[in-house]
Formats: structure tokens, sequence, C-alpha cells
């Protein structure tokens, strides 16, 4: 699920998912970064109002969280999430 395939889409792939949390996390110069919490109300916020249109689990979020974590892709500053610059 972390790439997608023929039967699942970018959406609900990993890598489609994390896309849409570094959109949300901002540039990576003037934002403070957010709350594991901030960003599954932004993702609730997304998918409700059809910005975002896949159902993702709270455990997605996580796992997209550490997979993005693990290319370098953010970083923790202090219990906040930042993008890499």
């Amino acid at each position: 699920m972390i790439m997608p395939t023929k039967h699942t889409s970018i959406e609900q792939s990993f890598l489609g998912f994390g896309a849409h949390i570094l959109k949300s996390l901002g540039d990576g110069f003037t934002d403070n970064g957010l709350t594991i919490d901030e960003l599954w109300t932004n993702y609730n916020r997304d998918f409700s109002t059809g910005e975002y249109n896949a159902k993702q689990s709270f455990d997605n979020l996580l796992l997209t969280v550490s997979f993005l974590f693990s290319i370098n892709a953010i970083f923790d500053d202090d219990g906040k999430i930042k993008r890499c610059n």
C-alpha cells in the first residue's frame, strides 16, 4: 500500500496520503509545524469537504508519517512535525 497499484489509487496509498500531509504542513520555511492531532483534524476536514477523497484511518496516518520520516521528508521539532527543506 505504499505505492499505488492497478487496484489501489494514488489517494489510497501512503505515497498519495504523504503528499497530502506534506501539502498540509506548508512550505517548511514559515510554518510552526503541526502535531499528529492537528494533522488528523486537517485530514478529516479535507475528507469531509471533498478536498481529499480517500478514507484513511488514524493508523494509516501514523504509518504515513513514519514513512515520510524514514525518507527524510519531515522531522520532529519538540512534538511538532515540520517539513524538511
